[in-house]
């Protein structure tokens, strides 16, 4: 069939043009501003026009009075109530009526329920918190978490002071039997509008308890608490979880968060029943100090000299009465002298370190006696290598090394200050890996009173800080208030070595006592000789590559360590003084004046310990400052700023490569972490040059030559030349 010429061939009017309609004369036009075409315009586009701008006034009203003190949505939302609906999805009610009893079981059992697990508040909890970056394995989450009324009474205020301080983000979970609503648990607590766990988005609230909780078993309390924690976990990834002590809380809580910590390899630590009292300042820390609670470890490092004994006692008790808050115990290493005293091994042998757990846990002894073999004398390099090689860690990024002197009574809170600022300045998130926290060494207990020559007394510096801790106006009023400082000074008193440093001591000892073997040399004792020599070569050490001790500078006239004079006893290796000439033959590398070691002569003056909560001391309200923000002192008392002593320390490398270590211009090896082999040019082919400086004593043994033949001895020279040269041969 064929198709027809046009579509609506029946209507010729749809078949016509526009053109049909127009004007005969073309050339008569319309104005474009003429009223005729504007008042032609349809009208429809005016009505458009003014329902765009009604509809526009509107969404700016709306917008611009919209309520902001909602808060999440899930806060908003009430289980208890039929109806609620969350993103749509109406919401489960949980049931208020007991679960049924099993058959066969007494009505009067109270904890009978091990059914089903149901969360009815937990989903929407946790889809509130979606904003605190939980999908990410690394965040600032932190969790505290209580499993009863009483523990979350004490634990609550600790999470608010924490979100106050905003450098995590703070999370509460509770997880108990009670079914009473979370904001009632806040009006019994006190929590107001400033704490940031209900109000300010900081911190969030998890409600994470099951159905039928006062009437669940234990077994299933404790199944629901890991379940709880699994999906808590998928959710925030919390980088620590907080909890009180496990004799507050309940069993099924505490077994359920212990393996969930340890299959996570999360830190959980339990705060002690005075928390509140005396820990406040953990609410400081960030979540990367908090990670590295439990990773941490001290040990205790002693060396008794001979007649010591009662100050070692006095020691030994002052550590035992310490507050450890639930710490790990550091591990005790005594070097005790040849003789023992009769009340020191009496002591001893009664010392049980740790205490025995109430608990009736096995106990594992952290105590470690090393008892010195006689000498007839005993040399400088002989006691510094002794002392240095008593610690040496394999894990040097976490474990560290306490040294105290006999003389030394430690504060009970000693252990806060220390742990609180090796968490901070070691493993903080924000300001650990800057360059004055690599040039740190150790945090020191002790402020000596004089110079390190014990020539000057010595002046702690002081720093204006605002009156305001948190203001930020420069013009409030400020007050000179003492600070810790950073200075280039050992300390042999009391101070804390981090054990990365400590390796690269002993790197430096290695090489130092090797190179002073094969080229002895004589330099004059910069500290003063009432420490012990190790000191010495540890300032070397120091000032080759800059690095620092933090000082205690409290404004309290408490101290953290004193110590007492009455009971010194000098380092044994110092001997009555010597001849020119004796020294000149001497292989001894600093040359010391005895005479200036006795009671009269000491720098220290004694203070008493101090005993209040840290933070009652603390500046600034026990905020910690910025490394870059302290004082900086040279080993001499100079102040320096950060430039300067990096000039100082590149210089003094230079002179201490060229004039001991015997390194050539420009013949320096690569800095490694935790070596000190740059600072050292030493040829191996010198080996057979060393036996004829060392004494009999100091040889590896080799087969004596036979007597009736005096030419031996430059046979076995010439052997030992043939073989150095053979070895370099074959290099």
């Amino acid at each position: 069939m064929p198709l027809p010429g046009r579509i609506f061939a029946g209507d010729e009017e749809l078949g016509k043009k526009n053109d049909d309609h127009r004007p005969a004369d073309s050339t008569i036009s319309i104005p474009a501003w003429s009223w005729t075409k504007w008042n032609s315009a349809p009208r429809v586009r005016k009505r458009r026009l003014i329902i765009g701008l009604l509809i526009g006034l509107v969404v700016y009203f709306f917008f611009k009075n919209m309520p902001t003190d909602l808060g999440p949505i899930a806060k908003r939302v009430d289980t208890r109530v039929p109806g609620q609906t969350f993103g749509g999805i109406p919401l489960p009610r949980i049931p208020s009526r007991k679960p049924p009893h099993p058959d066969g079981e007494s009505e009067s059992e109270k904890r009978y329920y091990d059914g089903p697990i149901n969360f009815y508040s937990l989903g929407a909890s946790l889809h509130g918190i979606a904003k605190t970056m939980g999908y990410r394995e690394r965040n600032k989450n932190v969790l505290f978490a209580a499993g009863s009324l009483q523990s979350a009474s004490r634990l609550i205020p600790m999470a608010c002071e924490m979100s106050r301080w905003n450098r995590n983000t703070v999370h509460f979970a509770f997880m108990g039997r009670d079914d009473l609503p979370l904001k009632d648990i806040q009006v019994l607590n006190g929590v107001g509008p400033d704490c940031g766990i209900y109000w300010h988005g900081e911190t969030e609230t998890l409600d994470a308890r099951p159905d039928y909780g006062p009437y669940s078993t234990d077994w299933r309390m404790e199944a629901c608490a890991i379940a709880a924690l699994q999906h808590i976990h998928s959710f925030m990834h919390p980088q620590v979880y907080i909890i009180d002590q496990a004799s507050n809380e309940e069993v099924f809580f505490i077994n359920a968060i212990r393996s969930k910590g340890y299959e996570t390899q999360r830190s959980v630590i339990e705060l002690p029943a005075d928390a509140l009292h005396k820990m406040m300042w953990i609410t400081r820390l960030d979540y990367g100090s908090l990670q590295a609670w439990h990773n941490t470890y001290v040990d205790i490092l002693i060396h008794a000299p001979p007649g010591s004994s009662g100050s070692l006692i006095r020691l030994l008790r002052s550590i035992e009465e310490a507050d450890y808050f639930g710490c790990r115990r550091p591990h005790l290493t005594i070097e005790l002298p040849t003789d023992i005293d009769p009340p020191t091994w009496s002591f001893l042998q009664n010392l049980v370190w740790p205490p025995l757990d109430p608990s009736g846990a096995p106990h594992v002894s952290q105590v470690t006696l090393r008892h010195r073999i006689p000498r007839d004398r005993v040399g400088s390099e002989e006691t510094s290598a002794r002392f240095v090689e008593s610690f040496y860690s394999v894990r040097p990024q976490q474990s560290h090394v306490l040294v105290l002197s006999p003389q030394v009574q430690l504060s009970p809170v000693y252990y806060h200050y220390l742990f609180y600022n090796l968490l901070e300045y070691k493993y903080a998130a924000y300001g650990s890996q800057t360059e004055e926290a690599e040039n740190l060494m150790g945090i020191s207990l002790d402020l000596p009173s004089r110079s390190l020559d014990n020539a000057r007394p010595f002046f702690p510096p002081v720093t204006k800080i605002k009156d305001d801790v948190y203001a930020t106006s420069d013009e409030l009023p400020t007050t000179l208030s003492p600070l810790p400082f950073l200075w280039q000074a050992p300390n042999s008193n009391a101070a804390l070595y981090f054990g990365d440093k400590w390796a690269e001591f002993h790197s430096f000892l290695t090489n130092r006592l090797l190179v002073q073997q094969r080229h002895p040399s004589h330099r004059t004792r910069i500290i003063s000789p009432e420490h012990p020599p190790w000191t010495e070569f540890l300032l070397e050490l120091m000032r080759t590559r800059g690095y620092t001790l933090l000082y205690p500078n409290l404004p309290s006239p408490e101290s953290l360590a004193t110590v007492h004079n009455e009971l010194y006893q000098p380092p044994e290796e110092l001997t009555p003084p010597a001849s020119p000439k004796e020294i000149a033959d001497s292989a001894e590398p600093f040359i010391v004046n005895p005479l200036l070691v006795s009671p009269k002569h000491l720098s220290h003056q004694e203070q008493p310990l101090l005993a209040a909560p840290l933070l009652t001391i603390l500046p600034s309200d026990g905020d910690l400052p910025a490394l870059a923000t302290l004082p900086l002192l040279s080993y001499f008392g100079e102040v320096l700023t950060s430039w300067s002593a990096k000039k100082e320390a590149s210089r003094y490398a230079d002179d201490f490569r060229s004039q001991i270590g015997h390194c050539k211009s420009g013949n320096s090896n690569i800095q490694t972490s935790m070596k000190a082999d740059d600072l050292f040019c030493i040829d191996p082919d010198d080996d057979f040059q060393l036996m004829e400086k060392t004494t009999v004593a100091d040889r590896p043994w080799q087969p004596p030559p036979p007597a009736e033949k005096p030419e031996t001895k430059q046979e076995f020279l010439a052997h030992l030349a043939r073989q150095a040269r053979g070895s370099k041969g074959l290099r």
